[in-house]
This record gives structure tokens, sequence and C-alpha cells, in this order.
């Protein structure tokens, strides 16, 4: 009887703040999952986590001086996904005064020259899809029926011309303490298999195995050993592989981390555990705790060389209107 009076109760003060938040009236105390921690109006997420104190605590690791690129190359061989086009078209152009000359190619590459010291120039003209290759995805990426980060309604932000709240040009430098959970290794295997999905476990196994302990305001990078496999078999991204569970998002989420990047092509596990689900890892970070999340991200080299925690840099292009973006991550030990 005293637990049936309980839970009575708790379900009924999730109704009275319901309620008085605004949110639907179906949605239970466990659903409720805005507004945010950060605050009602809040468009930064995990984003708050950083701070002046974890930047110079994480410089401290600087030992070595050694500066990883954690970015793929990118081009029109870039593999695409089977779910939709990724595309990558790049135009060479050679800007010149005059009607022959403007944003012309000629065949032979030699281009008018400009001015008494015979100048020339090159230029690129690009359509690209901004989710091809390594790439950081805003909290204006991934929803719940409509429903966004903080609980903003799609209507209310998303246009053709892009969005007008949680544009990528509006997340600030990622600069902080990053960590390497290897997972691969710690399972004993090279590449983690498609489908595979990490558990929380597994996650404190990495941590405990590397010797650090995810902290408020780090970058967590996965490492499965998939993107060093599909590079090496040359198969297309977007089928089977391995990458987070629920269970081991949440246990970092819980952590008020900033963001997770993986050398997989979506962090989570493909197919999700619940086969009926999509992408419930995205929901559960982006949209329910507002924390980035970085796909493709090349992890080998630093995997190989036992690095634990270091230096993260990342400066996303300022795209105005965007929900994610092409990025080449830096670490620096």
């Amino acid at each position: 009887m005293i637990k049936n009076q309980t839970l009575f109760a708790f379900l009924f003060k999730g109704a009275v703040v319901a309620a008085l938040v605004g949110l639907p009236a179906a949605l239970s105390a466990q659903d409720a999952w805005f507004p945010s921690k950060y605050g009602q109006q809040d468009t930064l997420g995990a984003a708050n986590n950083l701070s002046a104190s974890h930047v110079l605590k994480a410089s401290r690791l600087i030992t070595q001086g050694k500066v990883y690129s954690l970015g793929v190359d990118i081009s029109s061989e870039s593999p695409p996904l089977p779910s939709g086009p990724r595309e990558y078209k790049l135009s060479l152009v050679q800007p010149a005064k005059g009607a022959a000359g403007t944003l012309a190619h000629h065949a032979n590459g030699k281009g008018i020259t400009q001015g008494a010291n015979k100048l020339t120039a090159n230029a690129d003209f690009l359509t690209i899809w901004m989710g091809i290759g390594t790439q950081i995805e805003g909290l204006g990426h991934i929803g719940i029926d409509n429903l966004y980060y903080n609980g903003v309604d799609a209507s209310d932000f998303v246009t053709g011309n892009g969005v007008t709240k949680y544009s990528i040009h509006e997340v600030p430098p990622i600069v902080s303490r990053a960590v390497l959970l290897d997972i691969a290794a710690v399972t004993g295997k090279a590449s983690l298999p498609g489908g595979y999905a990490i558990s929380a476990e597994e996650i404190q196994l990495a941590e405990k195995s590397a010797g650090v302990r995810v902290e408020e305001g780090d970058v967590v990078l996965i490492h499965t050993g998939w993107l060093a496999s599909e590079k090496e078999v040359k198969q297309s991204y977007g089928g089977k592989q391995p990458g987070l569970g629920v269970a081991a998002a949440l246990y970092l989420a819980d952590k008020n981390i900033v963001a997770i990047g993986a050398d997989n092509d979506g962090v989570e596990a493909i197919p999700a555990e619940d086969p009926n689900n999509a992408f419930p890892v995205h929901n559960e970070l982006i949209t329910k705790n507002g924390i980035y999340l970085m796909e493709n991200v090349w992890l080998d080299e630093l995997a190989r060389d036992k690095a634990t925690e270091f230096l993260f840099v990342l400066g996303q292009p300022k795209f105005v209107g965007a929900v994610q973006a092409v990025v080449n991550p830096i670490a620096i030990r």
C-alpha cells in the first residue's frame, strides 16, 4: 500500500511539474525531458560545461607537443549512406575580370592573367552535404516527434533556408580535456563487429584500463576500430556498425560531458538494440541532454600511441543556419 501511495505521489508530482512548465499532459515524470537543466531558454546544451579552468587543466596534459588530426579525407569518392545522398562536388574556377574569364575553368589548366604582373588564380566552388566525413552534429539536428532540444517545436525554428535557433555557428569553440576509451582493446578485438552495442560496463572497463575517469566538461572519444576496418576493405558506410548502446550513452550523459566522438558513422550501434527504434542514442544525447556528437572521427593513431587523455581543440566553421558541419578536430599531447 505504501509503495502504491509513493508511486501515485511521484506520478502526481510529475503531472504538476508538467502543467507548470507547459509540457504535454501525456508526458509522465519519466518522459519529461525538457526544460533543460541549463534553463528553459538555453540554446547551447552541454557546451555550458566548457570552462576556462578545464582548458587550463587540459593544457597541462601537453608534454610531447604532438598534434593529431582526427578528421578524415573528404572527396567525391567518400562513401555515401544508403539512407540519403552525401554529395561532394568540387569545381575549380579561375576568376578574372571580363566575361571570358569569370568563373571559368580552361581545359589546359591555364587561366586569364590579370594586371601588369600577370597574376593568375585558382578558386573553389563546392557543393557538399554537411554531414559527410568527420562531422559535428548540433542541437537542431535530431528531435523527437518534431520537438528538439529544450522542447522547441520544429515550426518555431526550422525553415527551408536553415534553422533560426541552434545553428552550428552559435556553438562556441570546443576546447577541453578529451579522454580516449578504447573499447576495441578492452574487448580484445581489432575492430568491433557490426551491430555491437557497447555497454555501460564496457565504458567503465575502458576507463579503468586507461587509468582515467570521465569528468564534467570532457570530450569523450570512443575507439571501436570500425573506421580503419572500413577503409581497409573499402566498404560503404551506413550498414551494420558498432557503437554506443543506450545504457552506455546514459552513463556518459550523467557525467555532464560536452561531446562524444566515435570512429563510426553514427556514434551508436546500428541497428539499434531495439530494432523498432531509430537512432535512440541520438535522441538521448542530442535531444534530451544537449550533448554534441562527432561522427567518423579518426582515432586509430591515438589508439596506437595509447593516448588516454589530452587537449582537444575544435573550432567548427560558422555556417549560419546549419545543423551540422564538416570538421577536423585536433588532439594535442
